[in-house]
């Protein structure tokens, strides 16, 4: 995914290598029986700072690995110097952050972890998933939320959609795996022309080798997962584990505990289930374009 002066590698990115290190730094800690109170007063920080360290949260300043490795026994060079490097290494900035004046900061955090996964399972209900969205199609939702937005900061959000969805076609790039809602498909957002383009779009998106698609029809009824959207975000190194991703009005939801994963990955089963068939998508796409517009 290039951000036009800085391209990430496939499956890696400062997001995933932060949550890497954090993870090494909590082992070690633990390791020791030393308490996160302890830790941070080693560094002049609090226990809730070494808190979001650990979980990948927050960049790492090098001065302070250094510190918490000498605290924790870390005294072989190597391993000291890997670590270290990881560090740097974790503090490149994604492509995004040269759009981080119309990005909130807990969005950019899911673009981090987007650019590095292997498998994204999305189960949508209002709108077409943002690696989908055609660039009028995601104008359209964008002024819905931002009415009051300039046209060059629309123009902004919309060009990060844009480049978000190189992923698809990158070598090395995730699999994506969407469920979307019948209702998605019959809301014109943004008006018949532009419904049908994106439609379209999803028809040309369906062909694609990253892409499986499925659509609930309205006549599924009630399903598992009738709640809300989410996604679920997996990664290829082993010590990480997949991610739920929930995003509301003003915030979104990082859920990473074994239980709360599984909850999310069994209702994401249940709609695949009540969801018709993937190779019957372009079928019901052209079905539905044919109808767009009309009464329902």
């Amino acid at each position: 995914m290039s951000a036009g002066t800085q391209e990430e590698a496939p499956g890696g990115g400062p997001t995933v290598l932060r949550i890497l290190l954090g993870s090494q730094l909590r082992k070690l800690r633990e390791s020791k029986g030393i308490t996160r109170e302890s830790a941070g007063y080693e560094i002049r920080a609090s226990g809730s700072k070494i808190s979001r360290m650990e979980l990948g949260r927050v960049s790492f300043k090098e001065r302070d690995v250094a510190d918490l490795l000498t605290l924790y026994g870390v005294d072989d060079s190597a391993e000291r110097e890997s670590l270290l490097s990881l560090a740097r290494q974790a503090n490149s900035p994604g492509w995004w952050q040269q759009l981080n004046d119309v990005l909130p900061s807990w969005f950019q955090a899911y673009l981090g972890l987007e650019a590095a996964a292997t498998l994204i399972r999305t189960y949508e209900i209002q709108f077409v998933p943002g690696l989908l969205q055609t660039p009028e199609y995601a104008r359209a939702v964008i002024m819905l939320g931002h009415a009051g937005a300039t046209a060059e900061e629309i123009n902004r959000r919309v060009e990060v959609r844009r480049q978000r969805q190189a992923i698809l076609t990158r070598s090395g790039g995730p699999q994506l795996w969407a469920v979307i809602d019948e209702a998605v498909l019959r809301r014109p957002i943004g008006g018949v022309d532009i419904m049908r383009a994106q439609i379209e779009a999803l028809i040309e998106a369906s062909k694609l080798p990253s892409v499986r698609l499925q659509i609930i029809p309205f006549t599924a009824g009630g399903h598992a997962a009738a709640g809300g959207p989410f996604a679920i975000l997996r990664f290829p190194e082993p010590e990480l584990p997949d991610v739920v991703y929930v995003e509301q009005l003003t915030s979104a939801i990082y859920l990473d505990k074994r239980e709360d994963v599984d909850q999310y990955a069994m209702a994401m089963e249940r709609v695949c289930i009540d969801a018709e068939p993937p190779n019957h998508t372009p079928e019901i796409l052209g079905k539905l374009l044919n109808e767009v517009g009309r009464p329902i």
